[in-house]
């Protein structure tokens, strides 16, 4: 019977990730083959021996990058459970001194993947849904003109129900997407079945013969092959919600023969047709299956879409709790659910930023010359931070570590060089996004860095202000107040302004800082430490993982097994407001100064993040010189 149950949620956790992790890389048939072949920007000859070579490239890169380093090992590299690229900082960063520079070289590389994911959100939901609806000019040419304005549709609805939540929607990935990858394989034997041939394919030897015979040619069409590849990351980010096996039992055993199926009869159908080429894909259906096909396609570029918004979310809030990015309004659409969660304002800059981009190039063909930078961006930076986990934290040998590392290296430069060769046809535009985005989460970073500095300086120490009250008391009333504050060892300031103004104090003063940790999750042995410090006041820690949903009113409630009684309706939460006053350039450039300020102004108050009641919450203001 445990076998039964066993079986039964690998099952469903299989069925489940193939809804949610498989949709980017499920959808690049739609537009890879047609991007190498009839693309108008460096077309090539379909000629056997370039199909052969493609399908081979095609064939090796799913097999050297998916299978074995994101499936093989990048997948084995989790912190505590959890996977992507904001877990793998973590890990990478875990032994590296605080304030070191080898530190700070570490999270330069991870927020760079950030924004190279960020830069590839914008763009995978407007490829996926163009490519799928161009099907339309298959079957019918006169709605040429149409595809953009339906596209544009799919796309406001799709961002539109966000807040919503996917918990209903979701119920239906995975038997869709199951659904889909049947197509896939279908299709592809179909059309495989007319020239069994193509299956030579399968031997390397066909890559290396493109790549000797035709060097120049072999390296630029590797910025189009690479389309083949994206979504890989997700395999790797998405590992905490579904776990390794079942990520990699539905990989190997159906999708990636289900996508080499349909690369491979697209081969057969460009060889067997010429006029294949136009969209390799649609032409594997007979003519009766295309509309059927299309509102199929739509609905997995839907999903693929998807995916990508809710991978959005997430590293949004992980980045947030890891001090990248401002505090953001964060609405939890599931009761249910712990990770499902809601940010209106990266939901509606991926919206404008998507539906930008499939106004301004108008065709997936176009906008391919877009892709792929910010993907082999990422491959890149994963690699390299995989590398000091690998020697670091498994502690493997230099050789060891630099053979494998090197051999990621050589395939991710190899095809990051390729898309560099875009960068005039639209490859810039996903440089310009990351390099806007990394200019934002570095300010942001190092600002708050120097701010943090700047006040913990200027603290009074708690033991010493103690005494001070002990010294001359103040009157004391009823209930308990809640000073939140970063420096466990100081005195917060909105303590100082609240005697200050109303000279008097609570019958219990609680201290309370609350500190994000360098892994996804905390225990409740870990989370919260208490510590009685004389005359009513308490110092209270609340650790929490860059995953963990924080709130506060229900951690102080387990004071009570330390000593600490809180009487919720009792206690009042005081939070410093600060208002910055930008001078000089100490630490900081004055206009990246001016920019944190601004970032600082637009931040969501720490009610929201820390599930605060708000009637129980008082602000105290000041100014502050930064």
């Amino acid at each position: 019977m445990q076998n039964d149950s066993s079986n039964s949620q690998t099952s469903a956790l299989a069925l489940a990730a193939l809804g949610v992790v498989f949709g980017d890389i499920g959808t690049s048939p739609l537009y890879t083959l047609r991007e190498v072949f009839s693309s108008s920007h460096h077309p090539i000859a379909h000629t056997v021996a370039n199909v052969y070579g493609i399908l081979s490239l095609i064939t090796w890169a799913l097999i050297l990058i998916v299978s074995i380093k994101y499936i093989v090992f990048i997948m084995r590299a989790d912190n505590r459970g959890e996977g992507g690229i904001m877990a793998l900082l973590a890990l990478a960063s875990r032994h590296a001194a605080e304030g070191s520079k080898k530190r700070r070289r570490i999270m330069l590389l991870g927020i760079l993947g950030a924004c190279m994911f960020y830069a590839d959100g914008m763009i995978t939901p407007a490829i996926s849904v163009l490519s799928a609806v161009e099907g339309l000019e298959i079957a019918a040419p006169t709605l040429h003109e149409f595809i953009v304005p339906i596209t544009l549709i799919v796309l406001f609805t799709l961002f539109f129900v966000q807040s919503k939540g996917t918990a209903l929607v979701g119920a239906f990935f995975g038997p869709i997407m199951l659904l889909w990858f049947g197509t896939l394989g279908v299709l592809g034997i179909i059309n495989i079945a007319h020239d069994v041939t193509i299956l030579h394919a399968l031997n390397p030897a066909y890559a290396l013969n493109f790549f000797l015979h035709t060097p120049w040619l072999a390296f630029g069409t590797l910025g189009a092959v690479v389309l083949a590849v994206t979504g890989a990351e997700a395999l790797y980010a998405d590992m905490g919600h579904f776990g390794r096996y079942p990520i990699r039992l539905v990989w190997f055993g159906f999708v990636l023969p289900a996508l080499l199926l349909n690369y491979f009869g697209q081969g057969a159908a460009i060889l067997h047709n010429a006029e294949a080429i136009q969209n390799p894909f649609y032409f594997l259906a007979p003519k009766w299956a295309l509309f059927p096909l299309i509102t199929l396609a739509t609905l997995a570029t839907v999903i693929a879409s998807q995916a990508v918004i809710t991978g959005a979310f997430s590293v949004s809030r992980q980045a947030l709790q890891m001090g990248f990015i401002p505090r953001m309004l964060i609405q939890h659409t599931s009761e249910s659910t712990q990770g499902q969660i809601y940010m209106p304002r990266v939901n509606w800059g991926l919206m404008v930023a998507t539906m930008l981009l499939v106004i301004s190039f108008g065709s997936s063909d176009d906008l391919a010359a877009a892709y792929g930078i910010a993907v082999t961006g990422d491959m890149i930076i994963t690699s390299l931070l995989a590398a000091i986990v690998f020697h670091e934290v498994w502690k493997w040998s230099k050789l060891r570590t630099g053979l494998l590392v090197v051999l990621f290296l050589i395939i991710d430069l190899a095809f990051f060089g390729a898309n560099v060769l875009k960068i005039p046809d639209g490859g810039w535009i996903p440089l310009l996004i990351g390099v806007i985005i990394f200019t934002l989460m570095l300010t942001w970073k190092t600002g708050r860095t120097l701010l943090y500095s700047r006040l913990k300086h200027d603290d009074i120490q708690i033991a010493p202000f103690i005494e001070s009250i002990d010294a001359e008391p103040l009157s004391r009333v009823e209930g308990t107040a809640v000073f939140l504050t970063p420096n466990a060892d100081g005195i917060p300031r909105s303590l100082l302004h609240n005697i200050k103004h109303n000279k008097v104090l609570h019958e219990k003063i609680v201290i309370l800082t609350v500190r994000f940790l360098d892994y996804p999750h905390t225990n409740m042995n870990e989370r919260l430490i208490v510590e009685t410090l004389p005359h009513g006041f308490y110092r209270v820690i609340i650790n929490y993982g860059f995953m963990d949903e924080p709130d506060l009113p229900r951690e102080l409630v387990n004071c009570y097994m330390q000593g600490l009684d809180l009487k919720p309706m009792e206690t009042s939460y005081f939070i410093g407001k600060d208002i910055l006053i930008t001078h000089g350039r100490l630490g900081m450039s004055l206009w990246r100064k001016k920019i944190f300020a601004v970032l600082f102004r637009s931040a969501e108050t720490i009610t929201n993040q820390l599930k605060l009641p708000p009637n129980r919450v008082v602000e105290l203001g000041a100014q502050v010189k930064f």
